[in-house]
């Protein structure tokens, strides 16, 4: 089918929304109607090179969407299900999974690197006939997306579908660093960098976990009002301010967990210096693949600091999104409230340039209908 499709071709160049050619989904295939296309910052890393990724491609990955129709040998979902698209789900034969670890799948991380589905080929083609490469298995910023079975989890139909498209990526990564993760408990102080969709989820997790303080620390001033709304008993404009001693002063010497959410060696190195003895640094964010940063190695035997980075909230999609559902119509989770703009496809490069200048708030979502 021919369908509109937001492409990259080169990095740093604006995208190019065009007719793209999808083909039929194959066996243990799954053809999704689009809904919401949620625009995260994994999507502009990409575009800008500093995640490298086989091009050109159709971007976006967080989604929800209706099913069109499906392959021969599709037991899971059936046409007109409400789904969420995923990027990382547990194929239980590789070494990650079999050790209990199905959240960094080998196969998946493998798969999601060569650019197209599970045999790694692509059922997109440009209209001169050549390949373009799926997005994270999704290529979400389509009319419609050709997915694997496993990477398609239904979800109940009284969702709202344009709060269901955060259940795909932002909601489960930061929520689950938190849950699961840190498994933060009650009381424990926290302070998280980066006030987007990822870190106030992760402020809600807090929330919910009853830390206390919890911590929201970022660069835009503006995002203080949303990030107490998500549960923030504090909030830093870092753009101003040294987090570090403020943070120290609020914990009694040090938080007990530190999220960096953002991807930024900068603010990685100021969560560890605010971080108390014996406590714990999480890496959520996405940092360019050549950066580094410098910390004191003898701080991490004297004062038993750990780093360790967590991968989608260390979820099982197919097991957690549903119970997620779950908690967002019961109101625990905010969605209704992360949603900071509705746009259409063709204004997909100015709600970049708008990430770009750190303009967001909350979470902007491509409505399609």
């Amino acid at each position: 089918m021919k369908m509109k499709a937001a492409v990259l071709r080169e990095c740093n160049e604006p995208l190019s929304v065009e007719q793209v050619n999808l083909d039929s989904p194959k066996e243990n295939e799954v053809l999704v109607k689009s809904a919401y296309t949620a625009l995260c910052h994994s999507d502009l890393s990409m575009m800008t090179g500093d995640t490298p990724f086989p091009m050109p491609l159709v971007v976006g990955h967080e989604v929800s969407g209706i099913v069109e129709s499906v392959g021969s040998g599709v037991t899971r979902v059936k046409k007109g299900d409400h789904v969420v698209a995923v990027w990382m789900f547990p194929c239980w034969q590789c070494p990650q999974c079999r050790s209990g670890r199905p959240h960094i799948c080998k196969m998946t991380t493998e798969l999601n690197e060569a650019g197209g589905l599970a045999d790694k080929t692509s059922r997109l083609t440009d209209t001169e006939g050549n390949r373009l490469n799926h997005e994270l298995l999704v290529a979400g910023f389509a009319e419609y997306m050709v997915l694997p079975v496993e990477g398609v989890v239904k979800i109940r139909e009284d969702l709202p579908l344009d709060q269901a498209c955060f259940l795909g990526c932002c909601m489960p990564t930061g929520f689950g660093a938190v849950y699961n993760g840190a498994a933060v408990k009650p009381g424990e102080s926290v302070a998280i960098w980066g006030m987007g969709g990822v870190g106030l989820n992760a402020v809600n997790g807090a929330r919910l976990r009853n830390a206390d303080p919890i911590i929201g620390i970022d660069i835009n001033k503006n995002k203080e009002t949303i990030a107490r709304k998500f549960g923030a008993t504090h909030f830093i404009d870092c753009s101003k301010d040294d987090p570090v001693p403020i943070v120290q002063e609020l914990t009694d010497g040090g938080a007990d967990y530190c999220f960096e959410v953002i991807g930024d060696p900068g603010a990685i190195t100021q969560a560890y210096w605010a971080l108390g003895i014996g406590s714990k640094l999480i890496t959520v964010g996405l940092t360019p693949m050549e950066a580094m940063t410098e910390l004191p190695l003898a701080f991490n035997p004297l004062h038993c600091k750990v780093i360790e980075g967590i991968l989608y909230g260390n979820v099982q999609p197919h097991r957690d999104i549903p119970k997620f559902a779950n908690m967002a119509m019961k109101g625990m989770l905010q969605l209704d409230q992360l949603i900071g703009k509705r746009f259409k496809i063709g204004e997909i490069n100015d709600a970049v340039e708008a990430m770009k200048n750190n303009r967001i708030i909350g979470r902007w979502i491509c409505e399609w209908d």
